[in-house]
């Protein structure tokens, strides 16, 4: 328990100088950028591999710390391959912190092992799917409150450290729609790779448990949001405001599920 403990925390602290730095430090998309980045990046990727040494399991900390690497590793490529999505750092890069320190602190909690009856692919390929589109519902809701500090700045006339280091609204906005586009296909994907699970597992297509409900309901915010901006250009505020409520959503379905079960009611 408390080599764990270090090991989490030894990958906690690869976290923190890319933080410290995207917010107080020069900030460039530079050499001193992708060596902290990709340092965390690393820190955070292999103590997840380790926890994952033993086969998938359904814990607490085990989630967010995978959370955090996928996260941590698709903000390089976008760095790599949009402009101005490295911006989003000074806000991307502490919440991930946090996020460690939370798995940290629970990371006591038990898990438990995968369970099902289904093939081992169509396991492997949701697992993938729910996995890959909380990462990008993540970075969608940075890049949320990055439009919404940007427009309260621009509202009060007021600029400081961190809006000065963020995207404009526009090109803020532009990542973010990116973001929840991908992400409403891949939840779609596991959406029905879900109920293939469940079906192979319980005999039925759809359970209506707790995850599931608010998986669905966060498909349909999404959809209803992606809509709206395509058909009568919402945007701004409004957009992000519904964007960080399907975050929400899948939050309290994903990680929220695993914090009650493995830590509240263990």
């Amino acid at each position: 328990m408390a080599s764990t403990t270090v090991l989490s925390l030894a990958a906690v602290l690869s976290l923190v100088p890319a933080a410290v730095s995207s917010v107080w430090g020069p900030f460039a998309r530079d050499g001193r950028f992708w060596a902290l980045a990709g340092a965390a990046a690393v820190g955070a990727t292999a103590w997840a591999a380790v926890q994952a040494r033993a086969g998938w399991e359904t814990g607490f900390a085990e989630a967010i710390w995978v959370t955090v690497a996928g996260v941590l590793v698709m903000f390089l490529l976008l760095a790599a391959f949009l402009r101005h999505a490295w911006r989003l750092s000074p806000i991307l890069l502490p919440y991930l912190v946090v996020l460690a320190l939370l798995a940290t602190i629970w990371s006591h909690a038990p898990a438990r092992p995968l369970l099902g009856d289904a093939p081992p692919a169509w396991i492997v390929l949701h697992i993938a799917a729910s996995v890959v589109t909380y990462v990008l519902l993540t970075l969608a809701a940075i890049a949320g409150v990055a439009v919404l500090l940007q427009e309260r700045a621009l509202r009060r006339k007021q600029r400081h450290r961190l809006t000065e280091r963020l995207p404009s609204v526009a090109d803020a906005e532009r990542l973010e729609l990116r973001l929840l586009l991908a992400a409403e296909a891949v939840l779609g994907v596991g959406i029905l790779t879900g109920m293939g699970t469940q079906y192979f597992s319980r005999g039925v297509v759809l359970t209506f448990d707790h995850k599931t409900v608010l998986t669905i309901i966060a498909f349909v915010v999404i959809g209803v949001l992606l809509t709206a901006h395509y058909r009568i250009g919402l945007r701004g505020r409004r957009a992000a405001r519904i964007a960080l409520a399907g975050y929400l959503l899948v939050t309290l379905g994903y990680p929220g599920v695993k914090f009650v079960t493995d830590v509240l009611i263990a």
